[in-house]
């Protein structure tokens, strides 16, 4: 290891970022300073868990990757230099579609595509030097990770939480495989591999993350202020709870009564058809019970309603479609006698896949009626802003949506809308017919996958006589369930999981009975693997338990995660909801992952998204190799708020190379000893100092680090002047500035700052140096400079005492001459003091 005195001869030279790099590194590896102590007692000081969204190794490094871990590693380092212990883990998310793409592409199994790729992002990022601690590290497609997958996937199964059913999901044409709903992109096509999504039949794996649905509502109040409200939006509007009512229906001549969803149980009087989705169970069902013609003209419609995306179903703008069903429905609260017809309009994953028609005050239902001569009865008087109620929906073809008076509704007649809402639901009650409800946007998080790089589901099938039809879960102390050699299998897409050609892994043998039975042949959603890794960051290396419950209630919850605002629905909702079961379970003694949540912008070329394609790509490795990390680190923290987008060709790579040279410079300066004492004349410049000092923390913790970056630059500026002047370098006000630039710069340019404590005489490592508290008698301002608008114009800036008063400020202002050559003759409209910042004079 290199000491102070040995740095300080060879480096000696002026400032090569390469060679700083090379002298750094070997000696950060040497003595491993970012391991976390999991001790009970934790050497006494208090810890902070920061993690970053680990990533996919689908190649190397990225501008992308560069962004996200520079602004995960400022927050890591500056909680070191408050004098907390940090757990900053660092894994790979690498099971999944992309890697069994490119192996199929190439040629190669997956596993082998991955890990080389795994070995250059972690080469890269040795260079890019975040604070990891690297002896936690995991890979989600190691044996060791996915039995744990599968011990989580046993523990939702034992609660009732994991569940197999057949029903219509999502499908991906090209990829081959089912997508969960937060998978399907807004126009309908799949976010893996962009082709529009197709609805098939399968029987599929679920985690039944509806039954949390009002607490992953309900606890998204307790992260106001510290998630983005952007992220806490999104999540509340993919859950999408909504109030109202569960009216139950009855179709003639079947036995079983049929429940419907509304939010306006007030208006049932008002309901005169009903609508089922096309594919859904109940459609299939009543088509099968009606008229040879009614059943063909099902079966075609269904066809053509397959064919149509989601979105393009929901399109208001469309043309109603639809076939009548041959069967009638009674209305619960009138007895009247409704058509139910198959309309594509309703989803069969809504409710219960029927809707009930009210065609005078829903839009969708008005075109529908209108289009086939159904029958339009107003409920609900709305008048317009004239007081008159609103036309005829059935003469106008605008339903009348608004709140309004009940009419022609018998017991609810005269009521407004909350007391209507609330006196059907009594009638419902009463009756038998219904009763108060909720439903959920969210769906069940479907679990399955078609393909081959991924955890295996630990289900047993009965495969024999005696068996058949029966399912067993894979004892524990047999997982892992390892997934088989992939030599000898076909990996392509072909709709059917690969693992069900793999016919001596697939069979197997009960020893004690002789039964048969074969693995299920499908794997899990990746997105299982990303719900619970940072727990497993708590116990990498432990082959009896998933975690340590004690070491998850010393570190947990994360204090600070950072990532991607892409990741704001799927992996944040689901890394909650299995938060919450662990919770439920007793392992956690906390409900929600993560306390504070960054999320950070693009890096855009040229105004567009970086890619190949485009010809736009600015390679990481490349800009590593020419700039050296720390500049790259430095540009990217100083572009701007770390949510906004990064356009590459904005920003000055060269120029935080030649501050960081000037940062450099000054330490190599520092002509005092350690302890001097400082003298008078320093106070200008510790002021300074300590003013930064007591601004870094606010401004870290605001997310603010290219204000931080641009007070450091200044400090350096202000550092060089005292050298340059005065008492110079040996002033000891130099060295405490220069100190604490170093910590400060090490958040964000870790081998420079390095370098400059090394030449301070301080042994390694600045990153693990507490901050000075600031000195408040230094806080304290002597002057201010107030500065003088005329008519929005800066005329002049006054030096006055710090405890000026309003009126002196004012009398200091008018006595300016700058100021009164620009009044002049003219009369002052307005005079406005705010000390200390502004004297405003408007003249008339």
């Amino acid at each position: 290891m290199q000491t102070s005195d040995q740095h300080a001869e060879s480096g000696a030279a002026g400032y090569d970022f390469r060679a700083i790099q090379e002298r750094w590194l070997p000696v950060w590896e040497e003595l491993r300073p970012f391991e976390a102590n999991d001790a009970a007692a934790g050497g006494g000081r208090p810890r902070k868990y920061v993690l970053d969204m680990f990533p996919y190794p689908s190649g190397d490094l990225h501008m992308g990757h560069a962004e996200a871990f520079c602004f995960g590693d400022v927050l890591a380092r500056y909680w070191r230099g408050r004098g907390y212990d940090v757990l900053h883990p660092i894994g790979w998310d690498s099971f999944g579609l992309p890697a069994e793409n490119a192996a199929i592409k190439r040629g190669v199994d997956p596993r082998e595509w991955t890990y080389a790729n795994i070995a250059q992002q972690k080469a890269s990022f040795r260079l890019y030097a975040p604070s990891f601690d690297w002896s936690r590290v995991l890979h989600t497609s190691d044996p060791e990770y996915y039995r744990w997958n599968q011990w989580l996937f046993l523990k939702l199964y034992e609660k009732g939480l994991a569940y197999r059913k057949a029903s219509w999901v999502n499908w991906d044409p090209v990829d081959q495989t089912v997508l969960a709903n937060e998978q399907v992109l807004a126009d309908g096509t799949s976010e893996r591999s962009g082709a529009p999504v197709v609805k098939k039949k399968l029987t599929q794996w679920y985690f039944r993350i509806t039954d949390y649905a009002d607490r992953l509502l309900d606890d998204l109040d307790a992260l106001e202020g510290q998630w983005p409200a952007k992220v806490l939006n999104m999540q509340r509007n993919w859950i999408g709870r909504s109030t109202g009512a569960e009216v139950e229906f009855e179709i003639e001549g079947r036995e079983a009564k049929v429940p419907v969803f509304t939010t306006r149980p007030d208006t049932l009087y008002g309901a005169t058809f009903m609508v089922v989705a096309p594919d859904s169970d109940l459609a299939a069902e009543l088509a099968a019970s009606a008229s040879p013609e009614a059943r063909m003209r099902f079966q075609e419609y269904l066809a053509e309603a397959q064919k149509q995306s989601e979105i393009d179903r929901q399109n208001a703008d469309r043309p109603k479609t639809g076939v009548f069903l041959d069967h009638f429905a009674i209305n619960p609260v009138n007895g009247e006698r409704i058509p139910v017809w198959a309309a594509d309009y309703v989803l069969a994953d809504y409710g219960h896949g029927a809707i009930m028609a009210v065609p005078a005050h829903d839009q969708r239902d008005l075109d529908f009626a209108l289009k086939f001569e159904l029958p339009v009865r107003v409920v609900v008087e709305v008048r317009g802003e004239d007081g008159e109620p609103l036309p005829d929906p059935a003469e106008s073809g605008v339903a009348t949506a608004g709140d309004g008076i009940l009419v022609n509704s018998g017991p609810l007649d005269g009521l407004g809308k909350a007391e209507a809402i609330a006196r059907a639901v009594e009638v419902l009650e009463e009756r038998g017919t219904g009763r108060a409800a909720k439903t959920y946007r969210l769906r069940d998080w479907l679990i399955s996958r078609q393909r081959y790089w991924g955890t295996p589901i630990p289900i047993l099938h009965g495969a024999g006589d005696s068996n058949a039809g029966e399912m067993r879960p894979v004892g524990e102390a047999e997982l892992p369930v390892r997934l088989p050699a992939s030599e000898g299998l076909d990996l392509k897409p072909k709709g059917a999981s690969p693992l069900g050609a793999a016919t001596e892994w697939a069979r197997v043998i009960d020893p004690e009975t002789g039964e048969e039975w074969t693995r299920d042949p499908d794997t899990m959603d990746t997105f299982v693997d990303s719900s619970w890794y940072y727990l497993r960051f708590l116990s990498a290396r432990d082959d009896t338990q998933a975690f340590d419950p004690e070491l998850a209630r010393r570190w947990g919850p994360i204090d600070q995660y950072a990532g991607g605002v892409e990741h704001a629905i799927l992996h944040l909702l689901y890394s909650r909801f299995i938060t919450k079961v662990l919770h439920d379970l007793g392992y956690l003694d906390f409900e929600e992952p993560f306390t504070a949540l960054l999320n950070q912008g693009m890096v855009l070329q040229d105004g567009a998204k970086m890619s190949k394609s485009k010809g736009n790509l600015v390679e990481f490795a490349s800009e590593l190799r020419e700039h050296g990390a720390d500049a790259l680190r430095v540009t990217l923290a100083f572009a701007g708020p770390p949510e906004d987008d990064i356009d590459w060709a904005d920003v000055s790579v060269q120029g935080s190379a030649k501050f960081l040279a000037r940062a450099w410079r000054v330490a190599d300066d520092v002509a005092s000893e350690p302890g001097a004492e400082f003298s008078a004349g320093s106070t200008e410049l510790r002021r300074h100092t300590h003013r930064l000092l007591a601004d870094a923390p606010g401004l870290v913790e605001q997310y603010k680090f290219n204000v931080l970056v641009a007070r450091l630059m200044d400090q350096v500026n202000v550092t060089r002047k005292a050298i340059d002047s005065g008492a110079g370098a040996a002033d000891p006000a130099v060295r405490e500035s220069a100190e604490a630039t170093a910590m400060i710069l090490s958040l964000f340019a870790p081998y420079t700052a390095e370098d400059m404590w090394a030449k301070l005489g301080h042994e390694p490592t600045v990153a693990l140096a507490v901050w000075p508290e600031p000195d408040p008698a230094l806080l304290v301002e002597d002057e201010i400079t107030l500065v003088v608008q005329v008519n929005g114009k800066v005329r002049d800036r006054l030096t006055l005492p710090a405890s000026v008063s309003e009126s002196e400020a004012e009398t200091a202002a008018l006595a300016s001459e700058a100021v009164q050559r620009a009044i002049g003759e003219r009369e002052i409209a307005n005079l406005i003091v705010r000390v200390p910042k502004i004297v405003s004079i408007a003249l008339r």
